[in-house]
């Protein structure tokens, strides 16, 4: 008799079938690891996988053992030359040869994989919190600014994302600021020999994810846009790699009639657990002076205040991060080479006074910046939030160093008086953040191998510090 054939259930097929062509899918997309792969969070706490790859369809991403389709947020693809903070003859097209792909991820899931990649997931309750800004290396022709980016102490972020990395935090917060290498390096300049240079995925590989990658494996991210991601500069990165909103053809920074749009982008808020948050602001196109009566800019950035102070009634206690500081301390010479100590950002000051004299909404206690190539922590008797600010990640430091002790009634800008000051002017390195109550955190500052140099405490609005200055060694 002629052997019977074994019939299968259907679903017994349709799970192998399914299977096979699960690892089929897998099979292909391994052929090739992506560039990058990340996660970020954004409004409200939103998961978002992005993958960077330099095949043209978006890889397989598996979350809980399922397969979850990515779709493209930007193409591969060339922008054309535009308008930018450098002289036309020292700026070039923008090249992303790769593309980028998201997916937004549940906010139960447990595992998020790509490639054999785990992309990291943060905890309920946010307790660790790794705080780092300036981090790109700066060449800069018309500054005359030129830092040895071969040289990994010259310009050290590596190493400091290493450090950071193994702190193990819940999340990274990046105070804006990630590209620096707007120029190509100077003829007869050997530290910076052979760097890729300008806004395209080399120069963002460069001072960004190739440095970061141990960073972008270990937590996931909140990213807070820097005046060096504006349109003019790097914002076609930006826009494509990090901005949590969906992208828009406006918003690309492609065009430059355009970026009144795309140097723009909402508050949002991530929660913490426990009654605290942090809220983002973009403040990449302010600058330093008070703007001009008929500056379009005004209108947005009052309706960004008030989008922040909406959001800060949904928590009690919230940490404002954007990149310029209002209640931080800028040093510069004048002309006979006098030391002279000014407000962080003045436009922003105004900005935020035209809503309230006070500045600040009660419900902010903390405010995160950078900007400023230093290290430094001010408090002001619980008037207003303590401003601590942490440009000092990689980017070549100020040379104008802060004095130890403020002047007698120092005052910065509307009554803001600090009452207790710390800085550190000659050091490169990261904050860490750890959660002591619901507003309450012990804060470390780290060198570029993680040893502790500094130690400050924050309960609600007052935040004190060890030491009143730290020197590197």
């Amino acid at each position: 008799m002629p052997m019977m054939k074994r019939a299968w259930p259907l679903a017994a097929l349709s799970a192998v079938i399914f299977l096979l062509g699960v690892s089929g899918f897998a099979a292909a997309q391994t052929t090739q690891s992506p560039l990058a792969a990340y996660m970020l969070l954004g409004p409200n706490g939103t998961r978002i996988a992005r993958v960077i790859t330099e095949v043209k369809d978006c890889p397989a991403l598996f979350v809980d053992g399922h397969v979850v389709e990515m779709q493209v947020r930007s193409a591969a693809g060339i922008a054309a030359q535009r308008q930018t903070a450098s002289r036309a003859e020292l700026s070039k097209a923008s090249a992303f040869p790769a593309t980028t792909c998201e997916a937004a991820i549940p906010s139960d899931a447990r595992q998020v994989s790509v490639h054999g990649w785990l992309l990291p997931l943060p905890p309920k309750t946010i307790r660790k919190i790794v705080v780092i800004g300036d981090t790109g290396c700066r060449i800069k022709a018309a500054d005359n600014a030129v830092q040895s980016c071969n040289d990994a102490k010259a310009y050290p972020f590596a190493t400091v994302a290493s450090a950071a990395a193994a702190w193990k935090p819940d999340i990274v917060l990046h105070v804006g600021d990630y590209l620096y290498r707007e120029n190509a390096c100077p003829e007869g300049v050997a530290g910076c020999q052979g760097s890729p240079w300008g806004y395209g995925l080399d120069a963002w590989r460069a001072d960004f994810f190739n440095p970061a990658a141990p960073l972008l494996k270990a937590a996931p991210w909140v990213m807070v846009r820097g005046n060096h991601e504006s349109c003019n500069r790097a914002g076609q990165g930006w826009r494509r790699f990090f901005d949590p909103y969906p992208l828009t053809p406006e918003r690309t920074c492609d065009v430059s009639e355009e970026d009144l749009s795309g140097n723009f982008t909402d508050p949002f808020a991530v929660p913490l657990g426990k009654g605290a948050q942090i809220v983002v602001w973009d403040t990449s196109d302010a600058g330093n002076k008070p703007f001009a009566q008929d500056d379009p800019r005004i209108g947005v950035y009052l309706a960004n205040v008030r989008s922040i102070a909406s959001l800060t009634r949904a928590q009690p206690h919230t940490i404002l991060a954007n990149h310029q500081p209002v209640l931080a301390i800028a040093g510069s010479r004048d002309k006979d080479g006098n030391v002279k100590l000014g407000p962080g950002n003045s436009s922003l000051a105004e900005i935020l006074a035209g809503i309230d004299p006070k500045l600040f909404p009660s419900g902010i206690d903390l405010l995160l910046s950078g900007h400023v190539h230093v290290w430094e922590q001010l408090s002001f008797a619980g008037l207003y939030p303590s401003q601590f600010v942490t440009g000092f990640s990689g980017t070549q430091e100020d040379s104008v160093p802060l004095p130890e002790s403020l002047p007698a009634n120092f005052s910065l800008m509307h009554g803001a008086v600090p009452d207790a000051f710390s800085s550190w002017i000659d050091g490169f390195g990261f904050m860490t953040l750890e959660r002591t109550g619901a507003a309450d955190w012990s804060v470390e500052i780290h060198d570029t191998q993680g040893k502790v140099v500094e130690r400050c405490t924050v309960k609600g609005r007052i935040s004190k510090c060890r030491t009143r200055q730290v020197h590197a060694g």
